[in-house]
């Protein structure tokens, strides 16, 4: 388990490349047979990733929350990016395909995390976020998603948002969750900006060739810095910063929310001209 400290603008502005990487990217998420964690003090979110391939991997309570189980207090949403997985809640089994998502609520005391065929590996993301009440665990395939078509190939940005958790849609405590995937052509998510200084956000940018890169903006809108983001990597984005990017070719992210309230469409615009 890794743990990522908050910071505040004023000290951003004098980070270097290294220390801006160190506290806001998550390089290596997925391994065989063993799940990865990422502790952030922003909204006490925890990001993870896995792949089971020979065995069944319990998803458990690190050390640092002092709780016996993992969702004691918590809430989880997982999202499959790889083969098909098998997630078992509390002996009850759910078959994800590529794309589907699990919400899995407070008070659930076993979660396996496996593989339907080892030879073609589930590669499962969550993120977790505290909860105060207990909701039932939901199955989201795509096609069950919420599909909203933005931008345009002339601005080199089409691409459809599916909200999967949200209130509108599958219900959590203040977990939001959805994916983005660029149509051909298109380059550019989440521009112009925009803030909420009321929930961090956290971004999975995958399917990307091994030499697409995407540059990931973040920080206030007048004093911008970038990272450059490979596939499978993780950014955590502060409530005070954009969280915009553009690739070298089109890709997708998996994009979660928590933080003080529940509403999607809670974002303040930053205008083009503010942007430096």
């Amino acid at each position: 388990m890794q743990v990522r400290h908050a910071t505040n603008p004023t000290d951003f502005k004098s980070y270097s490349t290294d220390r801006i990487r160190q506290d806001f990217l998550i390089e290596e998420l997925f391994q065989l047979d063993k799940i990865n964690m990422v502790y952030t003090h922003y909204d006490r979110m925890v990001i993870g990733g896995c792949v089971p391939v020979n065995e069944r991997l319990q998803l458990e309570a690190d050390e640092t929350w002092k709780t016996d189980a993992f969702l004691e207090r918590r809430e989880v949403g997982f999202v499959n990016i790889g083969g098909p997985a098998v997630i078992t809640v509390d002996g009850d089994s759910y078959e994800l395909q590529k794309l589907d998502a699990l919400y899995v609520g407070k008070g659930a005391k076993q979660v396996e995390l496996g593989s339907a065929n080892a030879s073609d590996p589930a590669k499962l993301y969550f993120t977790s976020a505290l909860a105060h009440a207990t909701l039932p665990t939901v199955k989201i395939s795509i096609d069950k998603a919420n599909p909203l078509n933005m931008g345009s190939l002339e601005t080199s940005n089409e691409r459809t948002i599916y909200q999967y958790i949200h209130a509108d849609g599958v219900q959590s405590c203040q977990l939001m969750l959805g994916i983005t995937l660029l149509k051909p052509g298109s380059i550019w998510n989440t521009m112009p900006p925009h803030l909420h200084d009321r929930r961090m956000e956290a971004y999975l940018y995958f399917n990307m060739e091994a030499d697409t890169r995407v540059f990931h903006l973040m920080g206030e809108p007048d004093e911008t810095r970038h990272i450059v983001v490979k596939n499978e990597q993780g950014v955590l984005s502060p409530p005070w910063s954009i969280h915009s990017g553009a690739g070298t070719a089109s890709y997708s992210f998996i994009w979660a929310m928590a933080g003080e309230n529940y509403t999607f469409k809670d974002m303040d615009a930053v205008q083009m001209n503010t942007l430096k």
